[in-house]
């Protein structure tokens, strides 16, 4: 189901080339309440009635290389506003016949920019503003349709635009924060080339999946598998709302969980209102991992199990149709090849192979939303904050923090000192500063002093990271006496720990999980 009609309004269309910023052009979009899409540049989208404008994104490609991406922009010229960045403004000029040339004029990082015409797209930015380059090849003469709108002190052709259509084209990313007046670039081309509204709202998703979702599903009956984060939980809400008692959620304790969240998130679930069955199969994960150190087959096994627990339970259930999955648009977007090679990098499903063996239809609700979007639809549909503001944790969950076999008495040592951990970044007003945060369980053991006794006992990483999409993280710069307090409170309550170490390690070149 795609859901497209919950996206009520006219929307931007963003054509990917392949750059690092695409996703981020979205978030920009979004961020002024304009629903937009990204599709690869191979497969050109048909013109209808809600597409209200086009903008082709920036690339690491040369527009002068052999089987450079390419997009029929004449197709959509003169019927919507089209505004080419980077890449995209480059391929407005050589698809007229000017020339764009690899020269010495390379522009990387902050610019000054020099508006030299008025211009609709450039309205109200200052006269000397800052704008983020990130360009090797250059605009060296327009066509004649075109006329220069914008300069720099390195490049003359900085911004341009038609002489009678909607159509634009800037060298600089108006998406990232260094160009400090870039959100006026866009605002101008979405309120005042395209005329949008401002109307992708959360509660007006909210208002709008529902519905459909009540079209859509009617009579049917559902099945949920939640995890305890903020994806399932929206998801599953939004179904709850839809067609009430009908969708069934089901929470699995693999046993890997933290400590205490089992009956934390069930408890939570209950309370607003969602019909969940709770299964306990801890002794039955913990006996399929036994003796088992390889960190993929760990997250083999989990998923193996999980996939017979869940099918199992939704098999004592009747008249079950749908299967509800909390998947977002980051998933659906990194599922697509960009160069059409029809290879993807990673599958977007959130239960890899129940469809599949279960035969059921997928329920994404959430398929076109980002992250932050998620939690703004979550908090007007009133869902608490211990779900919202969750960090990230993976589907094995303490399985791949656990470096070695896994055994009920390490599942507990490392859930112990995880919740010390946890509840000190609480006390701290700390746990919302960082991304993620989590302790990890080492594969070795340490020489120490605990009164007058020596002590041979395990060791375990604290890891904070700071991030927005998970994709690259810094280490968290916590402050050295709340990292003290926290080493001293698990040495001395958590029995069995008799060090604490803190990764100071960046991604990349390390990953956030330490398998």
């Amino acid at each position: 189901m795609p859901y497209l009609r919950a996206m009520k309004g006219k929307s931007i269309t963003i054509i990917d080339f392949g750059s690092q910023y695409t996703q981020l052009i979205a978030r920009r979009v979004r961020e002024q309440h304009v629903y937009c899409q990204i599709v690869p540049y191979h497969q050109p989208p048909a013109l209808s009635s809600n597409m209200g404008g086009i903008i082709l994104s920036g690339s690491p490609a040369s527009v002068n290389q052999a089987q450079a991406p390419d997009f029929p922009i004449e197709q959509y010229a003169g019927k919507v506003p089209i505004l080419g960045v980077c890449y995209g403004a480059q391929l407005l000029a050589k698809q007229n016949n000017g020339t764009v040339e690899n020269t010495a004029h390379r522009e990387y990082g902050r610019a000054m920019l020099q508006v030299v015409e008025p211009s609709a797209l450039l309205h109200g930015l200052s006269n000397n503003t800052q704008m983020w380059m990130s360009h090797g090849d250059t605009i060296t003469q327009l066509p004649p349709i075109y006329k220069l709108t914008a300069s720099t002190d390195k490049v003359r052709v900085a911004a341009f635009e038609h002489h009678t259509l909607p159509i634009f084209g800037v060298q600089f990313h108006p998406e990232v924060t260094h160009s400090l007046e870039g959100t006026q670039v866009l605002r101008n081309f979405l309120f005042d080339v395209c005329q949008l509204q401002p109307d992708f709202t959360p509660a007006a998703f909210i208002n709008n999946i529902v519905e459909e979702l009540k079209t859509e599903l009617a009579d049917k009956h559902v099945i949920c598998a939640l995890s305890g984060g903020v994806d399932s939980t929206v998801a599953a809400s939004l179904l709850h709302q839809a067609i009430g008692m009908r969708q069934t959620c089901i929470f699995v304790n693999n046993g890997l969980l933290r400590k205490n969240e089992y009956e934390q998130v069930l408890d939570g679930y209950r309370q607003f209102g969602l019909n969940v069955i709770g299964v306990d199969a801890s002794e039955r994960f913990w006996k399929a991992l036994s003796g088992e150190t390889d960190p993929e087959k760990k997250r083999k096994i989990i998923g193996g199990v999980f996939i017979d627990v869940f099918q199992e339970e939704a098999q004592k259930l009747h008249n079950i149709t749908h299967l509800v999955q909390g998947t977002i648009y980051p998933d659906v977007i990194e599922s697509v090849s960009i160069h059409g090679m029809g290879g993807n990098i990673k599958s977007h499903h959130n239960v890899g192979g129940l469809p599949e063996k279960m035969h059921l239809k997928v329920v994404e609700p959430l398929r076109y939303l980002f992250k932050d979007e998620v939690r703004r639809v979550g908090r007007d549909l009133g869902i608490a904050e211990q779900f919202l503001q969750r960090h990230p944790f993976p589907g094995p969950g303490l399985g791949v923090r656990i470096l070695s076999d896994i055994t009920p008495a390490k599942v507990k040592l490392l859930q112990d000192a995880d919740a010390v951990f946890i509840n000190a970044l609480h006390e701290y007003n700390l746990y919302n500063t960082v991304w993620q945060a989590f302790v990890v369980l080492l594969p070795v053991s340490s020489v120490g002093v605990m009164g007058d006794e020596r002590t041979y006992e395990n060791v375990v990483a604290l890891r904070t990271v700071t991030s927005t999409d998970g994709m690259t993280a810094d280490w968290g710069r916590l402050p050295y006496d709340f990292l003290a307090d926290v080493s001293n409170r698990i040495i001395n309550q958590v029995r069995g720990i008799n060090r604490v170490v803190y990764d100071i390690s960046s991604k990349p070149p390390a990953t956030i999980e330490w398998e």
